[in-house]
């Protein structure tokens, strides 16, 4: 299979590319996991680490729209078939570790507002407030970070879907374009064959009627002499 898209590499190389990043985001996602149930960390969040992940993701998902376009294209209904089947399971795994991902954002979450909450309630016991909030809020501005982050890629992500849209439909709207212009082409190329036609008899037609003329007058002379 040699189709190749708009991206760079062809159907194969952008389905394997995607199935190696699934198994980086899955590793990933398992490290967040295990960091958020590590007994010894006590759930600590990794900004960096999530972020890849969802980047990963968002790769992924991106890949998966430029697969869509070039399975459509194949020809044989077979090839086209499977391929489809192919990119959907590749969008599925997506899907499906973006969900686990914004579980893991949604407890996390969860999990600072609840420390910041008993911080509170311990400072107002103790007086020792200050630096207990000022360590959760250090880690709500991390995931603060980490949210916005996530937010920018799903807006890059939207944006690249959309202009793969516009041109595949700029590519479709060329293509009847093209089709348009050969028929205009064909049919002066007809026309013009036609009018030379036309022409041509014109000029035989005077001719004619020059020889038919010459004709007469010799005629009428040689009547008048044989008189």
């Amino acid at each position: 299979m040699a189709m190749e898209g708009g991206g760079g590499g062809t159907l194969s190389e952008l389905y394997q590319r995607s199935k190696r990043l699934l198994l980086t985001t899955r590793d990933g996602l398992e490290r967040l996991e295990r960091l958020e149930f590590s007994s010894s960390n006590s759930g600590v969040d990794s900004p960096e680490l999530s972020f890849s992940v969802k980047r990963d993701i968002g790769q992924i998902q991106l890949l998966c729209v430029e697969m869509d376009r070039l399975w459509r294209s194949i020809a044989a209904k077979s090839q086209r078939d499977l391929w489809k089947r192919k990119v959907e399971q590749v969008a599925e795994e997506a899907g499906s570790l973006k969900e686990s991902l914004d579980m893991y954002f949604s407890r996390n979450q969860r999990r600072t507002q609840e420390a910041r909450e008993r911080a509170e309630l311990l400072g107002r016991a103790n007086g020792e407030s200050s630096h207990v909030l000022r360590i959760f809020d250090e880690e709500a501005q991390a995931m603060q970070s980490a949210r916005n982050s996530s937010r920018m890629l799903e807006e890059s992500y939207a944006t690249g879907v959309a202009i793969l849209g516009q041109y595949a439909g700029q590519r479709d709207r060329l293509k009847s374009a093209q089709r348009k212009a050969l028929d205009v082409l064909n049919s002066v190329g007809t026309s013009n064959f036609v009018l030379r036609l036309i022409e041509r008899r014109h000029r035989v037609d005077r001719w004619i009627k020059y020889v038919g003329m010459i004709l007469t007058i010799v005629i009428l002379i040689a009547f008048w002499r044989w008189k």
